[in-house]
């Protein structure tokens, strides 16, 4: 365990054989001159070709480089969350291992991080990708996860990030949901900014994103929204819903009832099949509601973990 660091620089890597050993060289030409302690943490996310073979040699040979070895390839999300909970610095840095990013701009971000935010995010600003595969697919996504999360970011997709510590110390990650750190560190009451940085077209192999991966984003984000909207009440949303069919459902039953008194018949009406359907229907959200409610409650109380963050506490005027 180093103690002490400024800095971690997390890159999951997969198939990166022929751009790791570039990747380290310009990394440590971006960090060495500006005279942050830091730590380079690469994760070999269960690559098939020589990717952790590259990574034990260059390890061997820069002491600032911290090797993590997954046992298989779980993906990009569950890579960078092996990486954080090994780095040691106060700022933790992110990037792609494809050399698309540029690590000349983490100077960037780190001083923009410590103008107050907890956590900057990169614009490619001039993005070198196809126009129809990639930057109007992006563009389109941005837009919506914007509107979705309340976090206004031209880029959710740049891997460039910077983040201060305590703000990844309250998340967790899992599915596709590295792509969302901005707008889960937001429901957390991060403070949240974007800099221009620097793309580069990819040197070598292929890109590892393929169509399937829009299907997962839209799942993990349907996720986030509901984690920002009803993350600490569940029953605001599945008790309303449930109350609403509940409610609905008495009413076509008391209309059913008056036809019935007066003497017609309501067995084959398709409103009360409507009436039992939703009933049950409401029954059922509504106790969706309180057990949602109760595993919030277990959630937080099992991990001490608060519904809340303190981002200063002041005495005599001071931070203390």
């Amino acid at each position: 365990m180093t103690a002490g660091l400024d800095l971690s620089v997390v890159v999951p890597l997969y198939n990166e054989e022929e751009s790791l050993p570039e990747l380290v060289d310009q990394l440590l030409k971006a960090l060495r001159p500006i005279g942050e302690r830091f730590e380079l943490v690469l994760v070999n996310d269960g690559s098939t070709d020589n990717t952790a073979s590259v990574l034990e040699s260059i390890s061997e040979q820069v002491p600032e480089l911290v090797g993590v070895l997954l046992r298989k390839n779980y993906g990009q999300t569950a890579a960078m969350a092996a990486g954080f909970d090994i780095a040691q610095g106060q700022v933790i840095v992110s990037l792609d291992g494809d050399l698309q990013n540029d690590p000349a701009d983490i100077p960037l971000l780190l001083n923009k991080l410590r103008e107050g935010y907890d956590l900057v995010s990169g614009w490619r600003f001039d993005r070198q990708d196809a126009e129809l595969q990639r930057k109007l697919p992006s563009r389109l996504a941005n837009r919506l996860i914007g509107r979705v999360t309340g976090v206004r970011l031209h880029d959710y997709g740049c891997s460039l990030k910077a983040y201060d510590r305590d703000v990844l110390s309250d998340m967790r990650l899992y599915g596709e949901l590295h792509r969302f750190l901005p707008a889960l560190a937001f429901i957390e009451g991060a403070r949240i900014t974007e800099v221009k940085v620097n793309h580069r077209a990819r040197q070598y192999g292929t890109s590892k994103y393929g169509i399937d991966r829009t299907f997962r984003v839209l799942m993990d984000l349907l996720t986030v929204w509901f984690m920002k909207r009803f993350l600490t009440r569940p029953m605001y949303v599945f008790g309303f819903g449930g109350l609403v069919a509940i409610a609905t459902s008495l009413v076509a039953s008391a209309y059913l009832l008056v036809i019935k008194l007066t003497g017609e018949d309501i067995g084959n009406r398709p409103l009360l099949t409507m009436a039992v359907v939703l009933g049950l229907a409401g029954i059922q959200l509504f106790c969706f509601g309180l057990l949602g409610e109760l595993l919030i409650r277990t959630y937080h109380e099992s991990q001490g973990r608060p519904i809340y963050r303190i981002r200063a506490t002041l005495r005599g005027g001071r931070a203390i």
